[in-house]
């Protein structure tokens, strides 16, 4: 374990905010947690930190800072149709997208370029382009913090739902996840529901391939969203708002090109993107921070923004939404 005081933040949170940590906890392997919980989370206010890839630092942090970086993609378990795999919480998600390429394993290859690590992917539920990894995901170990003991919680255990799981509920900040099992498959399969990528991988006359796919949701990705390393960002700010049917039909009677995919129990998923975008706001920025100009889901940092102007700017996108739709937008990034 390596410990600093009085941390920089900046490069270790996309949006590149300069706050500090009182106390920064670099966990180099899983062993190391129940000596951490019992040494440091007890005793002061902590939070555990990824990729830094979903999070805004709105101030100061006058705790702990825990930010596992041990790594380790293991096989477990593999069959003629199938393949489970362990790996460590601090492995960058792209690394194990790319070793199921190299691999052939099938079913998280639409949720390339996702930034982060992998300890993150079953906290927020990540998703992209038709594809959920929740789906994938066997069972989620770690240390619950009040308890000091290690916890490994089944797929249904984890109650997984669009963007949360019970990371974020039950056992939020009470929960160290350090390996996420994974069930992949060796069976050539593909999840094309998502029209935008159907259509890339036939204009570019491409093989159906992981690489290919993969590959093409990059690009997407690409023409989308900003690099962080760039161009300061959190990925998408907010959650797209479920609504009931009637209401998706009421909405259509003024804005016709309504985007909405179905979601559980008969409800509509309409894109937070495209109402932030009739709002206005697309490109739109106010002091040194902003929406991108490519997708207004993204608020960006232009350059020594405060979390103070991202927060001005995410607050009067909210309003301006609401006052158009009757529809509250809910931030899917976490505020610290």
């Amino acid at each position: 374990m390596k410990i600093s005081e009085n941390q920089n933040l900046k490069d270790y949170n996309t949006f590149g905010m300069e706050v500090f940590a009182r106390r920064f906890l670099q966990i180099e392997n899983a062993g190391e947690v129940p000596a951490l919980i019992t040494e440091y989370l007890h005793q002061e206010p902590f939070y555990i930190l990824g990729g830094g890839s979903n999070t805004l630092f709105t101030k100061d942090f006058d705790g702990s800072i825990v930010h596992p970086v041990f790594t380790g993609i293991e096989v477990v378990e593999q069959a003629w149709d199938a393949v489970v795999l362990r790996v460590a919480a601090g492995e960058p998600w792209d690394n194990l997208i790319q070793y199921c390429i190299r691999h052939e394993l099938f079913g998280i290859e639409n949720l390339t370029g996702i930034p982060g690590w992998v300890g993150s992917a079953p906290v927020q539920n990540i998703g992209a382009y038709g594809v959920e990894v929740k789906d994938t995901i066997l069972k989620v170990e770690g240390y619950v913090i009040s308890t000091g003991k290690s916890l490994t919680l089944s797929n249904a255990e984890c109650r997984f739902a669009y963007r949360n799981s019970i990371f974020k509920q039950e056992l939020k900040h009470d929960f160290i996840i350090t390996h996420v099992w994974f069930q992949l498959s060796k069976k050539k399969h593909f999840t094309l529901s998502y029209q935008g990528l159907a259509k890339a991988l036939e204009e570019r006359e491409l093989p159906l391939t992981l690489h290919s796919v993969s590959d093409c949701v990059r690009k997407i990705r690409d023409t989308k969203l900003p690099d962080p390393k760039i161009v300061g960002n959190g990925g998408s700010f907010f959650k797209n708002p479920v609504i009931p049917e009637e209401k998706y039909h009421e909405l259509q009677t003024n804005f016709p090109d309504l985007v909405a995919y179905d979601a559980p129990d008969g409800l509509k998923k309409l894109s937070a993107g495209q109402l932030i975008e009739k709002a206005g706001w697309k490109g739109k920025r106010l002091g040194n921070a902003g929406t991108w100009k490519n997708q207004a889901l993204v608020l960006v940092n232009y350059g020594g923004a405060t979390p103070k102007e991202v927060l001005e700017v995410a607050e009067t996108i909210i309003h301006d939404v609401n006052s158009l739709f009757d529809i509250t937008l809910e931030m899917e990034i976490n505020r610290i």
